[in-house]
Parts: structure tokens; C-alpha cells; sequence
């Protein structure tokens, strides 16, 4: 076998074993989002349905896993099942696992950027039963946050067993995100795409695991769906984009979004903060939290739970307008009290729900006013989805994509792409994922790598201004005349010229320790002696990492800068501590 065979070989070897992989996470994030799902079912049957007497509705993709029991509504049930469910959830997880508090999606973010894709193995088993609890007994959350840590926990696991990198770990970690998304949401491509943007604040993707996550995506998505089915999470009509004028409400919509996401995060974080600073112990804060929720579900029972069904019943416009107002307030206070206390569940579920409610208020009013020209509220809930999840979320891009694979919408993507983008824009400075960061550049996971890519783009001719002009000493000069200039200066590399003026070598004030206090030999030793032969240099062409590795190689502070043109001319020295400056300012100036 020739030497390309021999490599073609090893590629397709190498190719094998990473398809193998993602494969894997897939199958295993899949079967995941099946146990969840149908642990969520049996909750929702045993604690709502049974013990309250509460059927929330569900969206037109998904159907019930038990028949409906005949248990006659109470609401006070229904007010301290949320407390009661909080106390479990609370006890289970800050006994256990800690970490496994809140919104996963966050906390596996977390895990990319300062963990090296390290996930606890026991995280995503705590994380399914806390949540399942929470979002059962009426908490208020999404379903992705546990599903995206049960496939990142397993990525990151498999990655361990396997003694991979720390690089190869993240990959495998965001596959995990990307698979779990994708099937619980059946919407495989935008689970692949929320995995690689949701990282970063900045319109900033992590390009090596989309292909990975995609793949994952895919498989997972299959194996949900041969079991629960095939389709969409929700159903809609074929709502279709013909009037121009109307993206001038479409705008409208997006600044409405904009102020009711700022405000889902503040009051998130608001609520997050007062908890923190509750001197109780933890696991009984998310007791505290069900108990407001189910303060507010008393009065609104259909802010409890998922919401889905209510955002379906709002794309076929039959929810009037101060429920959806109602919904989508109260909405943001049942998440934040339920999650932002310390229980279990994703945000991006009451997100859409929050979008899909303002959406459909706004619509509503619009067609009340200009039946002409907004014709269809519903559309107003689809693209109200998307808009107010990318707002709060800084996820422009995957967001279109998953509100269209939810709905089977794609005739809106030109009014979803208006909102998402204006929404985005308008709301940069405030996310509900605070472990995002700003772009790869301040990623402790691409530290390294950023710095050689950026050193590699200057040149030591952009540092000109800093290249210091010194003063040379003939290589036939006697060390007792040296001794008067060293005296006189604070120099401290010498280059070593020729008769001809050409640089033949160079010294340190180092290199001269030993002549100087060794008496009697000053007369006897010229420059010529002392100076090192075998000069390391650059010139002006020559790229930052380079000059560099020169200089940590040999483990010396400056270097001289030859003319390429002129052989043996020197221009002056260049210190490292001037290249690392020029090289942090640099980065301000990008980050600017």
C-alpha cells in the first residue's frame, strides 16, 4: 500500500470513529428525550390531572400518554402543588448535584467555555428527576434545559471514557446540546444551529460543532420521533407573507418584544438575586418559589406548566386579547419564580410561549384596526415566537430556523427574519443566558488559538515605532573600555559589529558578570570574546508568533531586527514585553 492509501485509510478510520461517535450521543440523546418525555406525561397525569383536577391543553403535535381522570378542579390544590413540587425538586438537587439548579442550557454553556466540556456524570439523571418534578406539579419552564444537559452530560462523558482532548470534549459536549434540543422541539436543523450560536453574545458561530451537532441532531430527532411520531410540535395554517405594508407592524411588534424580554430578564435575574441573598437553606428556596407560582396560578392556571397549548390555541386566533396579555406577564413571573428559586426546567419553552402571547396581542390589535392589511393574527404568534426568543437570547439565526421547524411555517421567514434581526439589535446589551460570551475571542476555550491567529496576522514591521535604536561596540574593543560605557547606560543587549560595519555577533549584561569581577584579565579580553556567534534575529517581515518562540525558546528579552535587503545591517532591538503590549492593545482595539 502506497503512502496515500495510507493516509486516505487513516482519514476514513479517523472519520469513522467520529461518525461513531456522534451517532452514539444522537441514539442516546434520543432515547433521553423519550424517558423525559414520558416521565413529563406520567407527572402531569398523577399531579395536575389527578390530584388538582388541572388539564392544561396540549399542542397539536404531541397527545396524551393517559386518559384524562375525573377529578373535579381546585384550584388550592393547584396553589401549593407548585410548593410542594419545589420542596422535592429542591431536596434532590442541592443534596446530590448542586450545579443541576436553574436552566441547564446555561449551566452546559458554563461547562464549554470554563470547564473544558466537563459535565458530572450523575448531573443529566438529577437534572431529568428534578425537573420532571418541577415542571409536573405545575412549575413553570421548558423542557430543553434538561434534555440539552442529559446529551451534553453524556457527550462530555464519552469523551472522558475515551481520553480525548479537552477540545475533542467540547465538541462532543455541544453535539449533546444540539441532539437533546432537537428531538424534545422536533427540530433537528435548528438544534444543530442553537448549539453553535447560543455560545456567544455576538453574531458569533462555533463552526466545528455544527457539523457534529448536526449529525447528533438528526439521529436523535429520528429516534423520537419513531416513537412519538412523526411532525410538527405545533400545527398552523398556511399563513403566507403578500402585503409589504405590513411589515410596518411586524416593526412595531419587534420593539414591544424587545421590552417585554428585557423585562422577562430582569425580573429572571431580579428574582434570582433576592434568593441568593435569602439566609435559608437552599433546598427550601424552591419551595418558596412553587408557592408564588402557585399564588399567581390560583388566579391564572394557564401560566402553570408549559403553556404549549395555549400558544397553539393563539395561532388559530381563539384566545382573546387580555388572556394573551395576562398569559404572557403572568408567564414571566411563574418562570422566574419557579426557576430563578432554584428549581429545575429550560427558559426557552416559556419564551415561546411569552413571544407567541405578545405576538398574538399585538396581532389582534392590528387586525381590529387594519383588517386589510394584518389579515391573519396567528402569524403574529409565529413570528412573535421568534422574535422575543431572539431577543432574549441573542440568537437570531437557529431562533428562525426552530420557530419554523415547530410550526411548519417557512412562508413567514421573511417577517421572522425582520423581527429577529431588529429584536437582536435592539437587545444586545441583555440575555437570559449570562454565561454567554461576548465572541471566541474572550473563550477561555479558544485563548490560545486566538492569540496565535491574531500574532500571526502582525508583523514587526507594524511595531516600527517600537524597535529601539542601540549602541554597538566594535568586536576588537577591550573590556576596560566597555566598562565606561556600561557604567553610563541602562542597556542591556550589545550587538557586536565588524571593521565593516556589519553585525557579527551579540552580548548581554549578563555575559559580562563574570569578566567584571574576575581581576586582572579586563586587558587581555576584547568585545570579540564575549559576544555569541550564533545571533538569533528577525527582521521587519516576519510574523509576531514567530519572533516569539524565537524569543521564549532561548529564553532572552529582546532581539535584533536585521535589514532583509542589506545583510548584516541592523535596524535595532525589538523587546518582548513591547510585543505583548502591542498585542493586548491590538485585542482592545477589536473588542472595541
Amino acid at each position: 500500500m502506497g503512502f496515500r492509501e495510507k493516509v486516505r485509510s487513516h482519514d476514513i478510520a479517523v472519520a469513522g470513529r467520529w461518525l461513531f461517535y456522534f451517532v452514539l450521543i444522537g441514539l442516546i440523546a434520543g432515547c433521553g428525550a423519550i424517558l423525559f418525555h414520558y416521565l413529563c406525561g406520567l407527572g402531569m397525569h398523577y399531579f395536575l390531572d389527578l390530584m388538582a383536577g388541572y388539564r392544561p391543553d396540549a399542542p397539536a403535535g404531541e397527545h396524551l400518554l393517559l386518559p384524562h381522570t375525573k377529578t373535579d378542579f381546585n384550584r388550592w390544590i393547584l396553589l401549593i402543588l407548585p410548593a410542594a413540587g419545589g420542596l422535592v425538586s429542591g431536596w434532590l438537587v442541592y443534596t446530590f448535584a448542586p450545579e443541576a439548579e436553574g436552566h441547564g442550557t446555561d449551566a452546559a454553556i458554563d461547562a464549554y467555555h470554563h470547564k473544558g466540556g466537563f459535565i458530572r456524570s450523575r448531573i443529566p439523571f438529577i437534572k431529568t428527576i428534578a425537573s420532571t418534578i418541577t415542571l409536573t406539579t405545575g412549575g413553570s419552564g421548558g423542557r430543553e434545559g434538561p434534555i440539552a444537559q442529559i446529551g451534553a452530560g453524556f457527550g462530555s462523558f464519552l469523551a472522558t471514557k475515551f481520553n480525548l482532548s479537552e477540545r475533542e470534549r467540547r465538541i462532543m459536549m455541544a453535539a449533546g446540546i444540539g441532539a437533546g434540543v432537537g428531538a424534545i422541539f422536533r427540530a433537528p436543523l435548528a438544534g444543530a444551529l442553537f448549539a453553535a450560536e447560543v455560545l456567544y453574545r455576538d453574531p458569533d458561530f462555533e463552526s466545528e460543532v455544527i457539523i457534529p451537532a448536526g449529525i447528533s441532531s438528526v439521529v436523535a430527532y429520528c429516534t423520537f420521533c419513531l416513537v412519538f411520531g412523526w411532525g410538527t410540535l405545533f400545527d398552523s395554517p398556511d399563513f403566507l407573507f403578500t402585503n409589504p405594508l405590513e411589515l410596518g407592524p411586524y416593526i412595531v411588534l419587534s420593539f414591544v418584544l424587545v421590552l417585554t424580554a428585557i423585562l422577562y430578564i430582569k425580573v429572571f435575574y431580579g428574582v434570582i438575586g433576592i434568593f441568593k441573598k435569602f439566609s435559608i437553606p437552599n433546598h427550601i428556596k424552591p419551595a418558596i418559589g412553587g408557592l408564588l407560582t402557585g399564588i399567581i396560578g390560583f388566579f391564572l392556571p394557564y401560566t402553570l406548566a408549559f403553556g404549549y397549548g395555549m400558544a397553539q390555541q393563539a395561532i388559530y386566533n381563539q384566545v382573546a386579547i387580555p388572556v394573551l396579555i395576562a398569559l404572557a406577564l403572568g408567564k414571566i413571573f411563574t418562570t422566574s419564580f419557579s426557576i430563578g428559586s432554584g428549581g429545575s426546567g429550560g427558559v426557552f419553552g416559556p419564551s415561546i410561549v411569552i413571544g407567541g402571547a405578545m405576538g398574538g396581542a399585538v396581532g389582534k390589535i392590528f387586525h381590529l384596526f387594519i383588517p386589510s392589511i394584518v389579515t391573519n393574527p396567528g402569524s403574529f404568534v409565529i413570528v412573535g415566537m421568534a422574535g422575543f426568543f431572539a431577543a432574549a437570547s441573542n440568537t437570531p439565526i437557529s431562533t428562525i430556523i426552530f420557530i419554523s421547524e415547530m410550526t411548519n411555517s417557512y412562508h413567514l421567514l421573511l417577517p421572522s427574519l425582520l423581527v429577529c434581526s431588529i429584536c437582536y439589535l435592539l437587545s444586545k446589551k441583555w440575555t437570559i443566558f449570562e454565561n454567554q460570551l461576548k465572541s471566541r475571542i474572550d473563550s477561555p476555550a479558544h485563548a490560545g488559538e486566538v492569540m496565535m491567529d491574531v500574532l500571526q496576522t502582525l508583523k514587526i514591521g507594524d511595531l516600527q515605532h517600537l524597535i529601539k535604536e542601540v549602541r554597538c561596540v566594535n568586536e576588537d574593543m577591550p573590556f576596560s573600555e566597555f566598562k565606561k560605557i556600561f557604567a553610563t547606560t541602562k542597556q542591556h543587549y550589545f550587538p557586536v559589529i565588524n571593521n565593516s560595519g556589519d553585525v557579527s555577533g551579540i552580548f548581554s549584561s549578563n555575559d559580562v558578570r563574570e569578566v567584571i569581577f574576575t581581576m586582572h584579565i579586563e586587558q587581555l579580553v576584547v568585545m570579540k570574546d564575549i559576544m555569541v556567534t550564533d545571533l538569533i534575529h528577525t527582521t521587519l517581515l516576519e510574523d509576531l508568533n514567530t519572533v516569539l518562540l524565537k524569543l521564549t525558546q532561548k529564553n532572552i528579552d529582546s532581539l535584533p531586527v536585521m535589514d532583509k535587503n542589506e545583510a548584516g545591517s541592523l535596524i535595532g532591538l525589538i523587546d518582548r514585553r513591547d510585543i505583548i503590549s502591542y498585542y493586548n492593545d491590538h485585542i482592545k482595539k477589536i473588542k472595541a
